[in-house]
């Protein structure tokens, strides 16, 4: 069984959901220290002067865990994302049938940033269909705080045999520490496809918002087209 651990990050990009849909469990490690000025509250979209962020105020005190995070309510965030979404993708050929979902997401009062990230990937995981990926709160299990052993006791509380990690993974783990565990390491090598967009030529590592605007169901072939299954 495959699983797979990132922070919850907000409305994420592609290489986010390759790595949902090669997992069989998805841990969103919410339990680590925030980071500013990441992906953690924000995420970009495309528009016609461009790219713009969609941000989510935050009240932050350092070191905060991501989970802590509270929501800054005093501003009107919500309205003007959805005004943003709407204004920048409306003539998108499949925005009529994906807006109800954000619709959804921003008719919730939200106070707390974990929760607003874990429900949005989740309805876009159903959007995309990638509902057979469970997934599970890293702050809801009982774990070591050493980084790698964490890594491994999420997986062994999940039933996990492989751990997905990102490219990069090997420059912070100790991959010595994995060795003996009962626990291989794979390691996600995400290629980004190109697809239509509105507003000229292409840009990538946008939210995914903007591939499931511009291709609705198809959104999920598109992403494994350049990435395929893990061979074990």
């Amino acid at each position: 069984m495959i699983v797979a651990i990132h922070q919850p990050q907000f409305m994420p990009w592609l290489g986010y959901f390759d790595k949902i849909d090669k997992a069989d469990v998805f841990c969103f490690l919410d339990d680590v220290q925030y980071k500013k000025n990441e992906w953690q509250n924000r995420n970009r979209l495309k528009t016609a002067q461009g790219t713009q962020w969609l941000t989510v105020p935050v009240r932050y005190r350092f070191p905060q865990k991501i989970h802590e995070v509270a929501i800054n309510n005093k501003e009107n965030w919500r309205r003007k994302h959805l005004q943003a979404l709407s204004t920048n993708y409306r003539k998108a050929p499949c925005f009529r049938a994906y807006f109800e979902i954000f619709e959804d997401i921003y008719a919730r009062e939200w106070r707390n940033l974990t929760d607003l990230n874990i429900f949005a990937t989740t309805q876009l995981m159903a959007a995309l269909g990638l509902g057979q990926t469970q997934t599970v709160r890293a702050s809801e299990l009982t774990k070591s705080q050493e980084p790698t052993q964490r890594l491994i006791d999420i997986c062994r509380l999940s039933g996990g045999d492989v751990y997905l990690s990102g490219r990069d993974g090997a420059l912070y783990m100790d991959m010595d520490r994995f060795q003996g565990s009962g626990v291989d390491v794979v390691f996600q090598d995400f290629h980004h496809p190109s697809y239509t967009q509105l507003y000229g030529d292409f840009v990538s590592h946008l939210s995914v918002v903007d591939l499931l605007f511009c291709c609705g169901s198809g959104s999920l072939e598109i992403i494994r087209s350049q990435n395929p299954p893990i061979g074990r």
